[in-house]
């Protein structure tokens, strides 16, 4: 097994993710009835587990798809997934779809179907946390959030985050943070940060966001080494004038924004906080995953 041919699980089954085969019938593919989850894994050891699979089991409720696998069964799959690729430091993403039915059609197949399973690895690199000291800030954009009003389900659903992430990158930036009714709910792909007057804000979890797993480990790291957080509305403005911005997600952790629409936030180097909340992070990592 290399990195090129990763061992991915389908149904039931391990296999090299090249001969993986899913029907063009199943729905996940015809209309992205599916959810996801992506798990950060250091040195083997899944990180946050417990949390990741209780935001899998809150998408598949409001999708009303019935959980395949028991929490046990879970992590004995993924325990197995991440020993047949090395271990190490990887990304396993895991999706679940409603399944193959034997006619396209927008309704729910009745009978049920049995639901496709497939989960898969890759690795990660170093994110920036890791060194808060050498860490280079990111540029990002601001764009109107164009997507549905169910942001909280990990769908894979994903196409207006395609659409805007790429007019990000056509604009050399990495990022699009998103505004609606004049206020910043997320990133295309990450949770939204800002610094005011040395206090770290971010928007409520909400139907507007996804309630990101990295998101609620940095608020709880604020409160446990009491550095100001508040979960509040970000308005339009307060976003354009902030100290710091930082986005989180499951693979990058917290990245340092350092550039907004082309200009420079606060000073253009990653804040004080920034690099304060960073090591707590990866002290937090390293005890966790006994790394």
């Amino acid at each position: 097994m290399t990195s090129d041919d990763p061992i991915a699980w389908l149904n039931g089954e391990f296999l090299p993710r090249g001969e993986a085969r899913i029907s063009p019938m199943d729905r996940g593919f015809l209309f992205g009835d599916s959810i996801y989850e992506v798990i950060p894994v250091y040195q083997g050891v899944p990180f946050r587990l417990d949390e990741h699979l209780d935001r899998l089991k809150r998408s598949l409720d409001a999708i009303s798809l019935p959980e395949p696998h028991s929490r046990e069964e879970w992590k004995a799959m993924l325990s197995g997934l991440i020993e047949h690729n090395g271990g190490g430091n990887l990304a396993v993403y895991l999706q679940i779809s409603r399944g193959v039915a034997p006619k396209r059609d927008h309704a729910f197949p009745d009978p049920a179907v049995e639901p496709t399973v497939f989960a898969t690895t890759s690795p990660v690199e170093p994110p920036a946390a890791d060194h808060p000291d050498r860490a280079e800030g990111v540029a990002v954009i601001t764009l109107d959030d164009i997507r549905w009003s169910r942001c909280d389900i990990k769908t894979t659903a994903l196409l207006a985050n395609v659409l805007l992430r790429q007019q990000a990158a056509r604009e050399g930036a990495v990022e699009a943070v998103l505004l609606r009714d004049g206020f910043a709910t997320e990133g295309a792909a990450s949770n939204l940060f800002i610094v005011r007057d040395g206090r770290v804000v971010t928007p409520p979890n909400s139907h507007l966001i996804l309630p990101g797993i990295t998101r609620d480990l940095v608020v709880e790291l604020c409160r446990e080494h009491e550095l100001p957080v508040e979960e509040r509305e970000i308005s339009e403005a307060e976003l354009r004038e902030a100290d710091e911005i930082w986005l989180t997600s499951s693979t990058r952790e917290v990245v340092p924004v350092t550039r907004l629409n082309a200009r420079a936030v606060g000073d253009g180097q990653p804040g004080p906080l920034w690099k304060t909340l960073a090591r707590h992070y990866v002290n937090f990592k390293r005890k966790l995953c006994g790394l």
